[in-house]
């Protein structure tokens, strides 16, 4: 084991028993939802949490890139879903390939994405199972829930596809900020919208056995609609800062964490950390209340001390409670966000107790 003292800063820790309390606790409400637990690989980009997610229950993943669906593919995960439309050549290319070898679904919201994916799965005889992607607030990608039977029919009009469902991320709901009653409605709402859309389609004599929703914030209401079979939260795995906002979890549940030190205190008010940006999300959440909360060596918040801003090599930190900070001082940031933190590392510490007790790597980054 490695104190944390002893460690370079920055460096990314993930408490290992926090972790495992989150990964229990969603497996357990997703359970009593009794729908499956498809969880976004792109939190962790870590095989040994797709690991542990398994253990707890886990159907699959879902991915937002190709270089997760490889990977996960390539570690024998055998149930994969693409959320992402496979617009271009060398993303066409890729998921025929992947196709090919099985367990993967892509998502699919028109024709025009849809085309070339047809001609080329076609062309090489693979079949290729979607999701309908459906627009339930978030207005980003997906169909409006009033054109999908009309979009479903117009795709199976095209070789090679084969419609397993529909796929929404409610990730409108952050909107609501800290009105949690006004999110967990609007949630349920998403839920049910997908679900009739689901009807629609069965109607109109397409098989629609998949109706999956998916975020951390909606997985206290979304869920629980009547119709959805699948569930595909990400972030719980860590929780950060911005769904402590948002009331999806509190500061203890946070399981990642930035470690860094006080590098200079050369200005009343303000501190500056060795962990800016490229140590960090640079996400504008505003549910966050800035790049990260501030927390002592142990993870214990700080009062009075923010985070509002960072260079690429420096973080700024402000607030009354700085005048307590000396330099060589041990914090950790619990990140804004925890999927764009990941993204930044090339490395993760499992820490309890206070000691590093593994590191492993996360991959498929952009």
């Amino acid at each position: 084991m490695t104190p944390l003292q002893d460690l370079a800063t920055p460096a990314l820790l993930v408490d290992r028993t926090r972790m495992e309390d989150n990964l229990a606790g969603m497996a357990d409400a997703i359970g009593a939802a009794g729908v499956a637990l498809r969880p976004h690989f792109k939190t962790s980009k870590c095989v040994a949490v797709a690991r542990r997610q398994l253990a707890h229950g886990a159907s699959g993943f879902t991915c937002a890139t190709p270089a997760e669906v490889a990977l996960l593919q390539d570690e024998g995960v055998e149930d994969v879903l693409w959320a992402h439309q496979p617009v271009g050549p060398a993303k066409v290319a890729f998921a025929v390939e992947a196709l090919a070898r099985g367990g993967l679904t892509v998502a699919l919201d028109s024709v025009e994405a849809a085309g070339p994916l047809s001609e080329a799965a076609s062309a090489a005889g693979v079949a290729v199972p979607f999701v309908l992607e459906v627009d339930t607030g978030l207005h980003r990608a997906g169909v409006d829930p009033d054109r999908a039977v009309r979009t479903a029919a117009d795709l199976a009009k095209l070789p090679a596809l084969e419609l397993r469902g529909v796929l929404t991320h409610e990730g409108h709901l952050a909107a609501h900020g800290t009105d949690r009653p006004a999110l967990e409605a609007a949630g349920g709402l998403a839920g049910r919208t997908l679900a009739e859309v689901a009807e629609a389609l069965r109607a109109d004599g397409h098989a629609c056995p998949l109706v999956s929703v998916g975020s951390t914030p909606g997985a206290t209401s979304a869920p629980f609609a009547p119709g959805v079979t699948e569930a595909r939260p990400g972030t719980y795995v860590y929780f950060d800062a911005n769904q402590v906002g948002l009331g999806s979890a509190c500061v203890r549940q946070c399981a990642q964490t930035v470690l860094t030190r006080v590098v200079s205190v050369q200005r009343p008010g303000t501190a500056i950390i060795d962990a800016g940006i490229k140590a960090m999300s640079s996400d504008s959440l505003a549910n966050a209340g800035g790049l990260g909360i501030v927390c002592d060596a142990s993870g214990a918040p700080i009062e009075d001390v923010a985070f509002p801003n960072g260079n690429e090599e420096h973080g700024y930190l402000t607030g009354p409670g700085t005048a307590s900070l000396r330099v060589g001082d041990l914090l950790r940031i619990i990140p804004n966000h925890a999927c764009g933190t990941t993204n930044m590392w090339s490395a993760v510490h499992f820490v309890e107790k206070g000691a590093v007790v593994e590191r492993h790597p996360i991959q498929a980054r952009h």
